[in-house]
């Protein structure tokens, strides 16, 4: 069921984006990577989280307020495909994207935010909340179908687990951490994420058979830790952070949590996401303002613009990297850094999605 959208609208889209793919090819001399541009598609505030390992994407594309930004999937073959809202709703995005083109994310209904699962034959299924609550967030899927997510309610944010046999099942927390949220999960069923206090303290944690606590930096980052994504081998990314700063971290069953440090002269960085050969992207600053990075065991962390070769676009955030290497990254075109640390993915300048493929 494809979002009712007219003839010309869609046709211009889908003709944007393949004008994007051509120019980007054509006009990039990439150093290590071949830039696409997925282009703004319906609005100046765009950012994509989904990438699955065919190089679809997922994401959300429309105006700073929100109120009609949309969902969105995006193929190079096809261009981009607008996803719609649930019934009521004037507002969704797409957090993950699996391999069968299953998409996640999340949409208003007018009444509430609700966690959907959209396929291209049966359209946009509201996934329900956890007993009690009124709203809820898909974060990501596997290929196996099963989705991560939060659901909200009187009584806080619980993290699920959703199966198509088993419907939406409340994950476990730790002691003193009531609210929970699940942000990945990898093709095993193991989920990463974190469990937070009122006070805005955040734990993070790793569910497998059962909740583990994994940790915080050693100081001055050890006073909270986010989880944001886990690969197969169970290895883990994300944030811990004190009073003024935060550093990116990689956590492994044998070795605990590893800081992946910061781009020369910067002093904040965040993993968002971890691929299967244990490549690591995200988001740090530099004095330039925030950029995207590339973390490898062999080269450390690097600044992803110094590895592509494209005029006045400034890669600000890497937000997701599959195990043939290709990143989605988020954009400034022809406006310098735009504004903030790296710690989320708000700028002052229109963003743009491009993904980076391996030369």
């Amino acid at each position: 069921m494809k979002a009712q959208y007219p003839h010309r609208i869609r046709r211009e889209l889908a003709v944007c984006a393949l004008l994007c793919v051509a120019v980007s090819q054509t006009t990039a001399t990439a150093q290590e990577y071949t830039v696409i541009d997925i282009g703004s598609l319906l609005g100046a505030r765009n950012a994509a989280r989904g990438l699955s390992f065919s190089g679809q994407v997922a994401g959300k594309s429309g105006s700073p307020q929100g109120t009609g930004t949309r969902a969105f999937v995006w193929t190079l073959a096809g261009g981009p495909q607008i996803l719609g809202t649930l019934p009521g709703g004037d507002y969704s995005g797409a957090s993950a994207v699996n391999i069968a083109g299953q998409v996640v994310g999340s949409s208003n209904t007018g009444t509430a935010i609700r966690a959907f699962l959209w396929t291209l034959q049966g359209g946009m299924q509201d996934l329900g909340t956890l007993p009690g609550d009124n709203s809820s967030k898909a974060h990501a899927i596997n290929n196996a179908g099963q989705v991560a997510g939060s659901s909200g309610g009187p009584g806080g944010i619980r993290a699920f687990l959703w199966t198509r046999n088993g419907g939406m099942q409340e994950l476990d927390i730790l002691p003193d951490y009531p609210l929970s949220v699940a942000v990945d999960i990898s093709e095993r069923g193991d989920l990463a994420g974190y469990v937070s206090r009122s006070d805005g303290t955040h734990r993070a944690v790793r569910w497998t058979r059962a909740i583990e606590d994994l940790g915080v930096l050693p100081p001055p980052y050890d006073k909270s830790s986010k989880a944001y994504a886990i690969n197969n081998a169970g290895h883990v990314v994300g944030y811990s952070s004190g009073p003024s700063a935060l550093r990116a971290f990689l956590w492994t069953p044998g070795g605990g949590m590893e800081d992946l440090g910061v781009l020369p002269g910067g002093s904040n960085s965040r993993a968002l996401y971890i691929n299967q050969a244990g490549n690591v992207v995200g988001g740090a600053d530099n004095t330039l303002g925030p950029r995207a990075f590339l973390w490898t065991r062999k080269d450390g962390m690097r600044d992803l613009n110094n590895l592509i070769a494209v005029s006045g676009l400034t890669l600000v955030q890497a937000l997701s990297i599959n195990d043939l290497g290709q990143i989605v990254a988020v954009g400034i075109m022809d406006g310098g850094g735009g504004s903030g640390d790296g710690h989320d993915d708000h700028h002052d300048l229109p963003t743009s999605v491009f993904l980076l493929i391996p030369r």
